[in-house]
């Protein structure tokens, strides 16, 4: 008990900013737990810290809770857990190709529509420059008629004269 007390007092002398490794002897018969931490946190949620994030990407509230290894509901909750997670996480990469996926065809309708429209203004402007090359082609025909019509007029004139 002595040496317990004296491990005691030197690891609060120390403080939290230095980090001390001790050695002492402990019966062979008692478990012995090590925890070690370089932040400045309380290690009274350790155990809990300790146990690493079997799915990182998971908000932390969605982690799979590290199973009591001494009973078999536990293990197998635990197991359910991860397993959901897996799910949700492939769910979530699926949603995640299909919403890229939904960018993709939306850029491509978008794309068709604007050449559609295109489409549509040139059949348009088409059209009626047809319109006018008609008109145009009737005019000329018109001014041929009447400059032949003129010329027949001015031989005639050339030739009585």
């Amino acid at each position: 008990m002595a040496g317990s007390k004296q491990l005691e007092q030197t690891s609060k002398s120390i403080g939290s900013s230095a980090h001390m490794i001790t050695t002492a002897r402990v019966p062979a018969d008692k478990p012995v737990r090590i925890a070690f931490s370089l932040d400045e946190s309380p290690d009274d949620d350790a155990p809990e810290n300790s146990f690493p994030l079997a799915f990182p990407e998971l908000d932390q509230q969605l982690q799979p809770l590290p199973p009591c290894h001494d009973s078999q509901e536990s293990m197998q909750v635990y197991k359910q857990h991860c397993k959901i997670a897996e799910e949700y996480h492939e769910v979530k990469k699926e949603i995640a190709l299909l919403e890229e996926r939904k960018k993709e065809l939306i850029a491509r309708l978008e794309q068709v529509e604007k050449e559609s429209m295109d489409a549509a203004q040139l059949a348009k402007e088409y059209a009626e420059l047809t319109e006018e090359n008609r008109t145009l082609k009737l005019a000329q025909t018109q001014c041929v008629e009447q400059l032949e019509k003129l010329r027949i007029q001015y031989q005639k004139r050339q030739g009585s004269s």
